[in-house]
């Protein structure tokens, strides 16, 4: 069973979202206990479609959408970081009929390299998690991600902001 899970996360990849994903992503299911903590894609698509600051990335195993995120550079991010150069990330899912599998992890490996290749003013990835949501917050914590202690109210309860440092080393530039 190992090994499956090994072969099965060499094969993903990051790439921003077309059209042609869209029927998949209709297809995605959460549990509720997850759905309260993210919004499915098809929720974020057209929104993020229609706003230039939005950019939506399906997390790819060989060709077919496991997962799904949005990366967001506006100004309303202010309330996260005070950094202008940061880049928020933000309705982080896999499918449910994929997840544990590696994907989650191995997407998040693959998302430092996906950003400076595509966004290359960009230097730190900042991210909110519900304080209840313990596996995503171990998940982003055990792939690089940093709680400096802030704190804000979301609409289901408090968020830590974590943040991601880039720099040009080690970086998994491969996605």
């Amino acid at each position: 069973m190992f090994t499956n899970r090994l072969e099965e996360s060499k094969w993903v990849r990051l790439s921003f979202y077309h059209s042609e994903h869209y029927a998949v992503l209709q297809s995605f299911y959460l549990p509720k206990e997850q759905e309260k903590f993210t919004a499915l894609p098809t929720e974020v698509i057209d929104l993020a479609i229609q706003d230039e600051n939005r950019y939506p990335v399906i997390i790819l195993s060989r060709d077919t959408p496991v997962g799904f995120f949005v990366l967001y550079d506006g100004k309303d991010i202010q309330s996260f970081t005070s950094n202008r150069n940061a880049i928020l990330f933000g309705s982080f899912s896999i499918n449910y009929i994929h997840q544990g599998k590696g994907y989650a992890k191995k997407a998040l490996r693959l998302l430092p390299g996906f950003v400076m290749k595509h966004f290359p003013n960009i230097n730190e990835i900042v991210l909110a998690v519900n304080e209840k949501n313990v596996a995503a917050r171990r998940l982003y914590e055990k792939s690089g991600f940093e709680d400096r202690g802030l704190r804000r109210l979301g609409k289901i309860g408090m968020q830590l902001i974590l943040h991601y440092r880039l720099s040009n080393l080690n970086q998994n530039r491969i996605y």
